[in-house]
């Protein structure tokens, strides 16, 4: 009973958002200011009356149209595409000057790769895999963006600073008298191994991006140098797209993996008022 509640009343509010479309179409608009006027020229209620009428079974039929709940999601598809698209091109513009020459060659190529694929193969549209490379192009450019931030904070990272906490930590641990004093400073050796376990790790997960970017740059390459001799749609569709976009998600789930790591390196720092040790922070 809970289940079938719950789908009513998500039904019922997916209902209620076409009608609220529908209530602030343009057309729906001024047809009401127009029994408005109708009814302020007449000095007769009438016309409201029937604009009330005409209202309700408005935004009962209309938003039950399936040309019209159409119209409605291809609009919100549109709007947060557009969003998504103003998004990713704010972030390129916050790469630097290198960063954006790579981004902007590899659409280059991506625009190439699709054109002559029509241009020599005479086909009317793209296959899903190449269409699929729009999505690679993002992932370089998710994958970039990730590269960067991680390594500028290790680059930002007093590595030293914290071997050398760790070896006064190791040294009042052993001169500890009482067991209170000895346990606390166990406990800070144990945080300060994990937190050099951390940087390992995170530099480990820059090299494996950067090995990333480099191969979907080699596999458009690759695909620019294949596709002058392609001659039919058959032969194309023996390249193998699998395993780039397998590597791409076990890089990401790599990076899942380890986005923890960043993040707990900042906050013992605050935490423990090492400020020399956050990024940006001199």
């Amino acid at each position: 009973m809970a289940d079938i509640a719950k789908y009513s009343q998500g039904l019922e509010k997916f209902n209620q958002s076409y009608a609220k479309e529908a209530a602030k179409e343009l057309w729906n608009f001024w047809g009401l200011a127009g029994f408005l006027a109708a009814a302020v020229f007449t000095g007769n209620i009438i016309p409201l009356m029937i604009a009330l009428a005409l209202e309700a079974i408005y935004l009962v039929v209309v938003p039950n149209l399936p040309a019209y709940r159409q119209l409605v999601n291809k609009r919100y598809h549109d709007k947060r595409l557009a969003a998504h698209t103003a998004s990713r091109e704010g972030l390129i513009k916050s790469f630097t000057q290198r960063e954006r020459e790579a981004v902007e060659y590899l659409r280059w190529l991506k625009t190439k790769i699709q054109d002559n694929y029509i241009k020599f193969t005479g086909a009317r549209q793209l296959p899903s895999n190449l269409l699929a490379l729009d999505k690679s192009w993002e992932d370089f450019v998710d994958l970039l963006d990730v590269y960067r931030r991680r390594k500028q904070h290790l680059k930002s990272i007093n590595r030293q600073s914290v071997h050398n906490q760790l070896s006064q930590a190791f040294r009042a641990m052993e001169a500890a008298t009482d067991e209170k004093t000895k346990r606390i400073q166990q406990t800070n050796v144990e945080i300060l191994k994990r937190r050099i376990a951390s940087f390992d790790e995170i530099e480990r997960s820059v090299k494996l991006v950067e090995g990333q970017l480099q191969s979907i740059e080699n596999f458009f390459s690759y695909l620019n140098d294949e596709i002058v001799t392609i001659t039919t749609p058959e032969k194309f569709s023996l390249l193998d797209f699998e395993q780039l976009s397998d590597s791409i998600a076990m890089t990401k789930q790599m990076l899942d993996a380890t986005a923890d790591d960043v993040g707990q390196l900042d906050s013992y720092n605050r935490e423990m008022g090492n400020l020399e040790l956050l990024p940006g922070v001199k």
